[in-house]
């Protein structure tokens, strides 16, 4: 499915894309909040200021994607493959990655404030500068990746009594 039908179906009040593909799709700065990407493949889209909020991208491909400073506040990413992707400067404020892959991730300055982080692989990933304020963090291996000047408290975006919830075997 082109790009421009893609759109104009969602403009018509189409939410429902699961398992479409817009590989290498051009999609930057639409407002997409809402949709359903369920399985959907978005690898190396161009996703550049798009607004996902709320959005189900689960067990999505989107290995490659360029989503610097994108929207995904609350969204549903599960499983979601982000291998490679782009997501400096994004605000994924309590987005759920439960199993998701984010190996070799540009995570740089992301807000990841009161997210869920379960079995995320970060292995390689850039999460220098990244806000991790009230983020649950369950089995996930932090060490394995650039965690240079990561903030868990006192930024703007959360408060003070906030806490960092980490678990992991590792």
């Amino acid at each position: 499915m082109k790009e421009r039908h893609f759109f104009t179906n969602y403009l018509k009040n189409q939410r429902d894309f699961e398992g479409i593909s817009l590989h290498q799709a051009d999609l930057q700065g639409l407002n997409l909040q809402r949709i359903n990407l369920t399985r959907a493949d978005l690898s190396g889209a161009n996703l550049k200021y798009t607004d996902l909020s709320g959005a189900c991208l689960a067990q999505a491909n989107l290995t490659n994607v360029d989503l610097t400073k994108a929207h995904l506040v609350g969204a549903n990413l599960t499983e979601i493959n982000l291998i490679g992707a782009d997501l400096s400067g994004a605000d994924l404020t309590g987005v759920d990655l439960t199993n998701a892959d984010l190996r070799c991730a540009n995570l740089n300055n992301v807000n990841l404030s009161k997210a869920r982080l379960q079995e995320v692989h970060l292995d390689g990933a850039d999460l220098s500068g990244a806000k991790l304020c009230g983020a649950t963090i369950v089995n996930t291996d932090l060490s394995v990746a650039d965690t240079q000047e990561i903030c868990l408290e006192g930024s703007q975006q959360c408060e003070l009594d906030e806490t960092l919830s980490a678990h992991s075997p590792h």
